[in-house]
């Protein structure tokens, strides 16, 4: 009978856990399951059986063409982004999955409730601000501009009237586009499209996140960086505007594993000092 009356003890004791990290973004939804959760473990209780307690799981949305903050490796996805948030995943006793889409369907997913939170080095714009609420930075990361390696692009101001790559939906796209007109930009689904086209003549420079930028030049031989950043940004956790409670629990997750050094840690495991 103890075992019993302990398994709707232990199902209670979930719902603070559970309005965190189930999946669905919306707390009040979170906290009917949490609820339903309670009663199911009360009737188990009342047949004679042990209710089997299991932690919540957060859904991450994220566009695992990112390297090094999101990208496969083998049958998972890998990255920065992907192990920060399995950290804070652990720091809220829930489990995490992470869904690849595409880019500019990471907030869509997250403002519908498939997804719990974005996570793919997306920087804090006010346009997005208007759809999300965004945790606080957990990276700093530059906007870069690659060009072939006889180019006579050398410094941003170069990039006027050309044909510039970008992937669709990232800040690269946005600022690229209000800088040098929506004719001058040529889109692609992923970044490395964009490298591939500008290996290929088709366009003239590609505007990508710097990190990324990096891998690409060192895989693809005839291209480089310019010295000079083309922006400079930082990068934050997109949560549906409703789920305040959500945010706050990234927040403080966040706010530890900076504190211990777990993010400096992982931030230095994939990007080594130059």
């Amino acid at each position: 009978m103890r075992k019993k009356i302990m398994s709707v003890i232990i199902a209670s004791a979930m719902i603070m856990s559970l309005s965190a990290c189930g999946s669905g973004s919306s707390s009040a939804a979170s906290t009917e399951k949490a609820s339903e959760a309670v009663s199911e473990a009360a009737e188990e209780a009342a047949a004679g059986t042990e209710n089997a307690s299991a932690g919540g799981k957060l859904v991450m949305a994220t566009n695992a063409e990112f390297p090094p903050y999101e990208y496969h490796e083998n049958d998972e996805i890998v990255g920065i982004d992907a192990e920060i948030a399995a950290a804070i995943a652990k720091e809220l006793g829930c489990e995490i999955e992470i869904e690849d889409i595409a880019f500019d369907s990471v907030i869509p997913e997250v403002t519908s409730g498939k997804a719990d939170f974005g996570m793919a080095g997306m920087t804090v714009t006010d346009e997005r601000k208007q759809s999300v609420n965004f945790s606080d930075t957990y990276a700093v990361a530059k906007q870069s501009v690659i060009v072939k390696e006889d180019s006579d692009i050398t410094d941003i101001d170069g990039l006027k009237d050309r044909v510039i790559g970008v992937q669709t939906g990232t800040t690269g796209d946005l600022y690229a586009t209000d800088d040098y007109g929506d004719g001058n930009i040529e889109r692609y689904s992923k970044g490395m499209e964009a490298v591939q086209a500008l290996s290929q003549g088709k366009i003239d420079a590609v505007i990508i996140d710097n990190e990324p930028a990096k891998v690409y030049v060192a895989e693809n031989t005839g291209l480089k960086l310019l010295d000079s950043a083309y922006t400079e940004e930082e990068y934050a956790i997109c949560v549906a505007l409703d789920n305040t409670e959500l945010l706050d629990k990234i927040n403080a997750a966040l706010a530890k594993l900076k504190d211990d050094g777990t993010i400096d840690g992982i931030v230095a495991k994939y990007i080594k000092s130059e």
